[in-house]
């Protein structure tokens, strides 16, 4: 299929990297079709509305900046999306690059929950009071290193 993508122009790419997220994201619930991307820089992911290519969002995998993140997510939440055991869930982070330099932050409190057989997706909201929308993750990969 092809897709027009805010990265990268208009790009032919797999179906299976097509993620639906039935209730959409926080902020673009009338969008519900994306796909995934590799970003040119590692560890990075694109996630690029199908129906909005000036829609598009940076990801990462939180568990590489903080290794001792814990989504908990309830079971009804899991199952909405058919998620019955951990090897078929992908947890992503949505990243926040400001233009002005100031340091590049992930949500924690957020995390887009993706099944990775059916890939249908959805973002939580945790309460946990340890994650909140902006975590530096740099200052992150330092405090992970220093530990």
């Amino acid at each position: 299929m092809k897709v027009a993508t805010k990265a990268y122009g208009l790009i032919d790419l797999d179906e299976r990297q097509r993620i639906t997220f039935p209730q959409g994201l926080f902020g673009f619930e009338t969008l519900k079709e994306y796909v995934l991307l590799d970003a040119e820089r590692q560890p990075f992911y694109w996630l690029q509305s199908i129906e909005v290519e000036q829609v598009a969002f940076v990801l990462v995998n939180p568990f590489l900046f903080r290794p001792g993140y814990e989504a908990n997510i309830s079971n009804e939440e899991l199952a909405e999306i058919d998620i019955n055991s951990p090897e078929k869930v992908l947890i992503f982070s949505i990243v926040t690059i400001p233009p002005d330099g100031s340091p590049m932050t992930a949500n924690l409190q957020g995390p887009l929950i993706i099944n990775r057989d059916t890939r249908i997706g959805k973002q939580a909201i945790l309460t946990d009071t340890r994650w909140k929308t902006k975590h530096d993750i740099m200052a992150e990969l330092a405090n992970a290193g220093a530990s």
